[in-house]
């Protein structure tokens, strides 16, 4: 059988994905990621689940630091989600200059303003599959939830936004 990356790749980008951003402080520096596989778990105790590659460093600070922040984007926060996604990217607060955002009372992560909504959670499991790494955490916060906002979503291998 021969390798279903391509085909998979191509069936996976047809789920539109809300574009999220993760956020974590980490000793006196803050890092963060885009990521469109956040997915709620359970309602209770409420849950949710993230995906990263294992090998990325990012889930190397996450498996030593519990808590951190999920921001979701909204219309007009395209280029928040691209400066997350680059390679190679320097530390979240220089990411965000100019760019309204608070630190997280529970998590002490950044979290971006002007978004649909803004979690913070506690990781309760880590589970290993395949070349990423999920976390799934508990919510202890919910730092704002603006349902006005248009939400930014990934879809077909580009972003997008709900019409």
């Amino acid at each position: 059988m021969g390798s279903l990356s391509g085909p998979f790749t191509e069936a996976m980008a047809q789920a539109a994905a809300g574009v999220a951003v993760v956020t974590v402080r980490d000793g006196r520096d803050d890092l963060g990621v885009t990521v469109t596989s956040l997915t709620s778990v359970s309602l209770d105790p409420p849950l949710v689940l993230i995906g990263l590659g294992s090998a990325s460093y990012l889930t190397e600070v996450l498996l030593r630091r519990d808590r951190w922040a999920v921001s979701l984007l909204a219309d007009g926060q395209q280029a928040i989600a691209s400066r997350f996604a680059a390679a190679g990217r320097p530390g979240a607060r220089l990411l965000l200059s100019g760019v309204a955002h608070h630190r997280g009372p529970y998590s002490d992560a950044l979290v971006v303003d002007g978004g649909v909504a803004a979690i913070e959670v506690e990781t309760v499991r880590v589970v290993p599959a395949g070349d990423h790494t999920l976390f799934i955490g508990e919510v202890h916060a919910v730092d704002y939830v603006d349902a006005g906002r248009t939400p930014f979503v990934r879809l077909r291998g580009r972003y997008r936004l709900v019409r």
